[in-house]
């Protein structure tokens, strides 16, 4: 697998679980909490776990492609686990990577 390969399939991984991850923050939790109807988030939860599990795979195989620092790769994959990080960081991954860069610290 190549480095554009890897970093295609860590794009779509970043953006499933970010929309995974706001659904279940935003929406389904609070359907939960406010509303006392708890079945969107066992649906959601479980499905963004999922995703998530996807996503660690991704980032991992793009980090192994890309000579990632151990570091940068566990920055990313906590991207995937705050609301509207993993849109970020799926940005400056995707310039860096591009660039020939590491995300995160400065070779």
């Amino acid at each position: 697998m190549s480095v554009e390969t890897a970093l295609r399939n860590y794009r779509v991984a970043a953006w499933v679980t970010g929309i995974g991850l706001i659904a279940l923050v935003f929406v389904a939790m609070p359907l939960k909490y406010f509303f006392d109807i708890p079945g969107p988030v066992a649906v959601v939860g479980v499905a963004h776990g999922f995703l998530y599990m996807v996503y660690i795979v991704c980032t991992l195989l793009l980090a192994e492609r890309g000579r990632w620092k151990p570091l940068d790769a566990l920055v990313i994959l906590l991207a995937g686990t705050v609301p509207i990080a993993s849109f970020v960081a799926e940005r400056r991954v995707t310039a860096r990577v591009r660039e020939g860069l590491s995300p995160i610290s400065a070779r």
